[in-house]
């Protein structure tokens, strides 16, 4: 007797409508094409650093060294490892300033400094036997540039500039903002600043490359002047990778500024440059065909690229990251110093021995055109063991002959002074 449910009217077993719609599917797919694969995610860009990186050198571990960005107590400063030539003298100013930089003091003695990583300007207040420090501005893009005159700070950061006005009486005062007056290009590589007034009262202030090696926007690779109020501005010196530091002399009156040489191109360079300008806005200084003492680029090429070009007065060696140049015409120190000029030499990464970390001094000849660069504040190094411990950024001479030395890595300031052997009476 056949079973009632299979012999109902209209009745498919099951299975005869799953094979039906397995064949339907397979004879769809089969006219259908196969999707691709989905595509490989595109990996990040390298780090800003990195660019110019060649194949020789793709194992290379070399990055650079993080900033400490933490405040670190006078107790934890080994400061009796630095060495100064004799008679002088150096001890811990002030603390407290994590990632420090450059350094522009008030008509009234109070010191401001700018920061890049971390964003900050700080005022010091020195109450004799100690120094206060307090946050002016915060939350900045790389707020590297400080500069007072009349009576007025003025900050400098990627894409701000702000003025605060009688800042050492009224520590509350608002900012004037002038961010629009100064048309400052965006990109950040290269773009913090030192800034300065010249003998001209004009603001100077550079532009460096947007990248490690490249033909730089028009933009880009050069120290431009500036009234005090953003209006006309002037280029003044071309084809500069990464200036960082510069000052007049006292005598010339000449600009002289220092340039940071590119990277990946080995340990041996090319070397920072300490330049001189004798005629502003029709000199060339190579970036980015011809580096330091007439080195050819590799990678950005042309004919003849080291034609034109105005060379170094001097080298500073090999990645030293010169930043903070001054000359000094206090009267403490010998005489011998007198007009001569200070670098700061923040130290290598971009070199497996590791170089610089130290103030030198700068002598130059009658001439202008010779310079003889010997040590003057070491200690920051140990070679034997290739370690840092302090990143000496910038110099600042101060009225009465002495000079603070900022200390990027340790947010301290030192105090260089010299007492040496008692004066002849005449």
């Amino acid at each position: 007797m056949p079973h009632p449910v299979t012999a109902a009217r209209g009745y498919r077993a099951p299975w005869l409508f799953a094979s039906a719609s397995l064949l339907t599917s397979l004879a769809v797919n089969a006219q259908q094409p196969a999707a691709p694969p989905a595509a490989a995610p595109t990996p990040p860009p390298p780090p800003a650093w990195q660019q110019g990186k060649g194949a020789d050198m793709a194992d290379s571990k070399l990055a650079p060294h993080a900033g400490k960005n933490t405040e670190t107590p006078a107790s934890e400063i080994p400061i009796e490892k630095l060495k100064v030539p004799k008679g002088f003298k150096v001890e811990i100013w002030s603390t407290g300033t994590p990632g420090g930089r450059a350094m522009a003091r008030g008509d009234k003695g109070k010191i401001y400094v700018g920061t890049r990583g971390i964003g900050r300007v700080y005022e010091i207040t020195d109450k004799g036997s100690e120094r206060e420090s307090r946050v002016v501005v915060d939350k900045l893009v790389q707020p590297a540039g400080v500069a007072f005159q009349d009576g007025a700070l003025y900050v400098m950061a990627i894409n701000k500039v702000l003025r605060f006005d009688g800042i050492e009486d009224n520590a509350g005062v608002e900012p004037v903002d002038l961010t629009d007056k100064f048309n400052l290009p965006p990109q950040q590589h290269h773009n913090w600043k030192y800034i300065t007034f010249g003998p001209d009262k004009k603001l100077y202030v550079p532009f460096g490359a947007p990248c490690n090696i490249c033909e730089p926007p028009e933009e880009y690779a050069q120290i431009r002047r500036y009234n005090p109020d953003g209006s006309g501005m002037e280029v003044i010196v071309r084809g500069v990778r990464n200036s960082l530091g510069f000052d007049w002399h006292p005598k010339t009156g000449e600009f002289w500024f220092v340039d940071q040489g590119r990277d990946w191109l080995g340990d041996k360079g090319p070397q920072e440059e300490l330049n001189r300008l004798t005629k502003p806005g029709k000199e060339f200084f190579g970036y980015p065909w011809c580096h330091a003492e007439g080195i050819a680029d590799p990678e950005i090429k042309k004919a003849d690229p080291c034609k034109g070009v105005t060379r170094p007065v001097a080298l500073l060696g090999p990645h030293a990251s010169a930043l903070g140049t001054r000359f000094y015409t206090g009267s403490m120190f010998p005489a011998d110093y007198k007009n001569s000029l200070f670098i700061a030499r923040k130290g290598s990464w971009n070199r497996n021995q590791k170089f610089g970390y130290d103030v030198v001094n700068v002598r130059i000849g009658a001439d202008g055109k010779t310079a003889k660069v010997t040590p003057f504040l070491t200690g920051f190094l140990d070679e034997k063991a290739n370690a840092f411990w302090g990143r000496p950024a910038y110099v600042l001479p101060m009225p009465d002959g002495a000079m603070l030395v900022s200390d990027e890595q340790l947010g301290a300031i030192y105090r260089v002074s010299y007492a040496g052997p008692a004066k002849k009476k005449s």
